[in-house]
């Protein structure tokens, strides 16, 4: 059976699922996502961001969020922040459950993904950041065609420790061609 893939906009149901992913997960995988564990938010601190970023505009977003569905389940999201509206914004990429991960339905979910972010935010360019030791998410960038552009030490975000990070860049022009 093949499965059916699909991404849409977070809804309110989704953000339970959200907050379940995040403090459901054991240190070993967060710690492989780049997470410093003592910067987890609350489950009442994410509920309070997410449903902020649902009943934002676009152009006053300070993050964005498709959920990814197989088979019309939610399996995954990726989301945006560090938006500058009408030019850039940095993209996450998360598959929930261990099942679904490595089966090959992340390239294609970003590919579906890549209309919203660029379409809905005005972007000119979208970058990714991914901890340089997480294999999976450099390896779909790549396949996608996003270009490399250094590896460097940072803290790529508000839940993670410094690490180094491998910078990808996916521009408007490029996004056209890849959809």
């Amino acid at each position: 059976m093949k499965n059916n893939l699909s991404v849409r906009e977070i809804q309110e149901k989704d953000v339970a699922s959200i907050i379940n992913y995040w403090h459901d997960a054991d240190d070993e995988f967060l710690i492989n996502l780049g997470v410093e564990i003592n910067k987890m938010p609350s489950r009442k601190e994410w509920q309070s961001m997410l449903l902020e970023q649902i009943s934002q505009p676009y152009g006053n977003k300070k993050s964005y969020c498709i959920i990814w569905e197989v088979n019309a389940i939610p399996v995954g999201h990726s989301n945006v922040n560090k938006i500058i509206f009408g030019r850039e914004a940095y993209m996450h990429l998360h598959l929930w459950n261990k099942e679904i991960r490595r089966l090959g339905h992340g390239t294609e979910l970003v590919k579906m993904t890549l209309p919203y972010f660029f379409e809905n935010l005005k972007l000119k360019q979208l970058y990714c950041e991914p901890y340089a030791l997480n294999t999976s998410p450099n390896k779909t960038l790549e396949k996608i065609g996003f270009d490399f552009v250094k590896e460097y030490i940072t803290i790529p975000g508000f839940l993670n420790f410094e690490q180094k990070v491998n910078l990808w860049q996916l521009s408007y022009k490029k996004y056209k061609k890849i959809i």
